[in-house]
């Protein structure tokens, strides 16, 4: 089963997004950067339509400049929703992705059908901090992103699945700068996200690696009480990202969405 690409216009921005499947659609929204692809919808294709958006200035989607923090993305992807013509989408997101899913549905929940939150970010508490990116050695980064190092190593320079070092490279430069149009007003989350959560109507997983060094899962449960439909998976044996390191994560995420 290969992607498809579809392209849509969002108050100018020309947006890219990968699909793949057959079934109920499912809006995934990445991280903040696209460093490990998308490859693992695979693992959901038999049983859903996964829609994949860049967002804007990452992957293969165009800058947008005008971004001054999350609640445009917010608006973009509502947009893009609308654009795509899905009907209740399931949502969900990873890392900053999940931060991004999480005030979408606190805003507009009933837009969705199920929610899934792995690993996010965005709730920044004094005893369950995430890793401070700007201490970490370029050379550190896959063993923040994976309790098996070479899981992660591949995405990066030198691995089977990455483009040359020129282009990795210049993909951080450009999606990095995208990034900081993102956290200008608040950093990697918002210091009222807790108060919002309460407002999330729907059914939501919360999903987090036991070994993950870039958010730690002592914030799982701080996720769960204060989402009132949540639940909440924790994977063993795994880092940041769960899904390419135990692709049972994948399942486990399909199965909740279908039952």
């Amino acid at each position: 089963m290969q992607f498809e690409t579809l392209t849509q216009d969002i108050d100018g921005v020309r947006t890219v997004v990968k699909v793949i499947g057959n079934g109920p659609a499912v809006l995934a929204l990445h991280g903040a950067a696209t460093i490990e692809g998308y490859d693992w919808a695979r693992g959901l294709a038999d049983r859903f339509r996964v829609y994949l958006p860049f967002h804007p200035g990452f992957g293969e989607s165009a800058a947008a400049p005008h971004i001054t923090g999350m609640q445009d993305m917010v608006v973009h992807n509502l947009r893009l929703v609308e654009a795509l013509g899905l009907t209740q989408p399931h949502l969900m997101g990873h890392s900053m992705g999940g931060w991004m899913a999480a005030e979408i549905a606190a805003v507009a929940g009933e837009k969705f059908a199920k929610l899934v939150l792995n690993a996010p970010a965005g709730l920044n508490h004094p005893h369950h901090q995430g890793a401070d990116l700007g201490a970490i050695r370029p050379e550190e980064f896959p063993a923040f992103l994976a309790h098996n190092v070479e899981v992660a190593a591949r995405y990066f320079p030198g691995g089977s699945e990455c483009p040359s070092a020129d282009a990795f490279v210049a993909a951080r430069d450009r999606e990095g700068a995208a990034l900081g149009n993102i956290l200008k007003v608040h950093g990697m989350g918002h210091p009222n996200l807790g108060r919002w959560l309460s407002r999330i109507p729907n059914q939501t997983l919360i999903v987090w690696g036991d070994k993950d060094r870039m958010l730690p899962a002592s914030q799982a449960p701080l996720w769960q009480e204060r989402i009132p439909n949540a639940r909440t998976l924790i994977v063993e044996g795994v880092g940041h990202f769960a899904m390419q390191e135990d692709p049972r994560t994948v399942t486990a995420i399909g199965d909740f969405l279908a039952r």
